[in-house]
């Protein structure tokens, strides 16, 4: 086999993961239109705004609807998985509104069957209840556990709604923004009582190297 005829091969290989990688992306962005205009004809106005996002469409949804629109979505449209649910302490997000729900729960879902992604948000303030959405997807559970612990967000209609990475005793949610960085308490084993106990925090924050971004000269 010849050089020439190897670099051949090389390019009609490359032109045919184009073309199939174009139709893929053809595919994956008319479904995603059909979504959004079955979103918007289900549940109107509770649609609050859409955006392509780098990696697919971003829906904000209204707070009250987000367990029957993830049923929708699963149901109608074959978001067979949800891949991770997070919360996002908005609270010191540039030009953020003042008015605005400080959280945001977040939902990434994949349809295998249609080769398929899509971002679901919510806006949520503190002691607002979120409905659950492990009747939907029982993967849900430790998610929703996980932002609950780290953020302090409620859902409600969960079934087993603990903390889940913090110990059963902490106090506080140590992802939102207001959280010291070193924590409000320590713990230690008391010989004494034999256990393990808490105290307040004796450490000091310190900023040992200045932020900077990427790119920056350092001099």
């Amino acid at each position: 086999m010849t050089d020439a005829t190897t670099q051949d091969e090389k390019q009609s290989d490359a032109k045919l993961q184009d073309a199939k990688l174009q139709d893929d992306i053809g595919v994956s962005a008319a479904a995603d239109n059909d979504v959004i205009s079955g979103l918007r004809q289900r549940f109107g106005a509770q649609v609050l705004a859409t955006q392509d996002g780098l990696d697919c469409p971003v829906v904000t949804l209204a707070r009250e609807c987000i367990a029957e629109a993830c049923h929708y979505l699963k149901n109608e449209h074959h978001f067979e998985q949800v891949v991770d649910i997070c919360g996002v302490d908005m609270l010191e997000m540039p030009d953020w509104p003042a008015d605005a729900p400080r959280f945001e729960v977040v939902y990434n879902l994949l349809s295998i069957s249609q080769n398929s992604r899509m971002r679901l948000k919510i806006g949520v303030d503190e002691r607002q209840l979120v409905d659950s959405v492990t009747e939907v997807w029982s993967t849900a559970n430790w998610f929703e556990r996980e932002a609950f612990d780290m953020y302090g967000i409620i859902f409600n209609h969960h079934p087993d709604l603990r903390r889940i990475l913090t110990d059963y005793g902490f106090e506080g949610h140590p992802l939102r923004k207001d959280f010291p960085l070193t924590g409000r308490v320590e713990m230690f084993f008391d010989e004494a009582q034999w256990r393990c106990v808490y105290r307040p925090n004796s450490l000091d924050e310190r900023v040992l190297i200045e932020r900077t971004w990427p790119g920056v000269d350092r001099g």
